[in-house]
């Protein structure tokens, strides 16, 4: 039996260029799968109506790249760099966080993304401490119902076994066993990727094998490259293209100082870029590279990195990355005493930048990232008779540049409702109860490990 759902009288923003902007339009979700845009559907069809009168209807936003495990230490770092966090958070509290803090973490960092109307998430869980540690945050994941690539990272027991040219591998074997237990399919709501250091913190056998592990189980890669003092001098992708390694499966996360001929080996090769605006300008890693990745024929997405230290909603992004490159760009044409050029930021490409893009990135745009028939129904709308939105002139500016979290009203993964009314579909206080369990737990055992030393 077909299950139809219909979203009635919305403004729907498609961000698929075929179809435009529908000032009021209707949507049919079939199955799951997107199967009309127009702007009357005929209510005769056998479907629940939602009404989005007053709504903004747009495709969910992709977070390309979440350390998701990290929620029960939010805020636990606020004025932290990136050379801080490394101390403060990767070799204090990772080196203590059991499955469970993981399973809590991955839980309640989920459901925050969902209540933010994030319906794509690229989990770079690099806390596998023990083998039961990836099952917990697969296990969150499922449980909640996002969207997501959980891509398998490396464990975080000591600083300096991990981050100084490491000898570690990601175990092989355990890749190996998630990729079958859990990913035989890459259809899904959840597929698998690796999230490796890379060059520049572990040996090139490291990173070889890592890249040898990932494409013999068909599988991408995410690496954080050319950020912050150190990262920012190792010329990683450099590195990487002297091993022969380049290739488009890979995502490079944060990008902040790649040399010019890293930008074109990376647009060459057809990699793709992730970019953590909040992150890179609050904690050191630099300024945010969207226009440098759009210049070389990129297409850049978004992401929000580490609740230790910034908000964990895409409508920070979005605002960070752009007041972060015109300032940049009105600064360099007002000490050339030249006009701004043509080619500036628009509040338009940011919502392209926070949905299709972030689809394209995390190799999930047949599926996702417009609202586009065919594809799945990944569908947030956005109540746009809130104080902070109304009046309405331009829908996108009023997504990109006015709303927040409050105004995230409904919010649809594949065809099922997450959000309804602004209120989660979800068992929220368990989920904060078993998150502030960990954070007490995680607190009492860093403690406990200061005593001891």
């Amino acid at each position: 039996m077909t299950t139809r759902m219909l979203l009635r009288s919305g403004y729907v923003v498609t961000m698929d260029p075929a179809i435009g902007d529908l000032p009021r339009g209707d949507i049919l979700i079939e199955d799951g799968t997107i199967t009309a845009v127009e702007p009357r559907i005929d209510a005769d069809v056998d479907a629940e109506v939602l009404d989005m009168t007053g709504r903004i209807v747009i495709p969910g936003f992709v977070d390309t790249h979440r350390h998701t495990w990290e929620a029960p230490i939010r805020g636990c770092a606020p004025d932290a760099t990136l050379d801080d966090y490394f101390v403060d958070v990767l070799d204090t509290f990772a080196p203590v966080y059991t499955p469970e803090d993981v399973y809590a973490g991955n839980l309640a960092g989920t459901l925050e993304c969902l209540n933010a109307g994030i319906t794509t998430l690229v989990d770079w869980s690099h806390i596998n401490n023990t083998p039961e540690h990836p099952d917990a945050a697969i296990q969150a994941l499922t449980e909640t119902g996002i969207r997501a690539q959980y891509a398998y990272g490396s464990a975080n027991t000591s600083l300096a076994d991990y981050w100084f040219d490491s000898k570690i591998a990601v175990p092989g074997d355990d890749v190996r066993r998630i990729r079958a237990e859990h990913f035989a399919s890459d259809g899904g709501l959840l597929t698998m990727a690796l999230a490796t250091r890379g060059p520049g913190f572990c040996t090139d056998d490291v990173v070889t094998r890592e890249w040898g592990l990932a494409r013999e189980l068909g599988i991408p890669i995410t690496v954080h490259v050319a950020m912050g003092r150190l990262a920012g001098r190792f010329g990683m992708v450099r590195q990487l293209g002297r091993l022969g390694l380049l290739g488009p499966d890979t995502t490079y996360v944060h990008c902040c100082y790649l040399g010019e001929d890293e930008w074109r080996m990376v647009a060459d090769s057809g990699g793709t870029v992730s970019i953590a605006a909040q992150v890179e300008t609050q904690m050191g890693h630099g300024w945010p590279p969207v226009m440098q990745a759009i210049e070389h024929g990129l297409r850049p997405s978004l992401s929000i990195d580490v609740v230790t230290t910034v908000p964990g909603d895409m409508f920070t992004q979005i605002r960070a990355a752009f007041g972060a490159e015109r300032a940049r760009v009105n600064a360099d044409c007002w000490q050339a005493n030249l006009p701004v050029p043509s080619t500036m930021l628009t509040a338009r490409q940011m919502l392209e930048i926070a949905t299709l893009n972030g689809a394209h990135v995390a190799g999930l745009e047949d599926r996702t990232g417009s609202l586009t028939p065919g594809k799945r129904a990944d569908v947030v709308a956005l109540d746009a008779t809130a104080l902070n939105m109304a009046p309405v002139h331009d829908a996108t500016a009023a997504v990109t540049l006015s709303a927040d979290v409050s105004n995230v009203d409904t919010v649809i993964v594949d065809g099922v409702i997450h959000k309804r009314d602004g209120r989660l579909l979800a068992d929220v206080d368990r989920a904060r109860r078993l998150v502030e369990e960990s954070r007490d737990r995680l607190l009492a055992a860093v403690a406990a490990e200061r005593r001891d030393t």
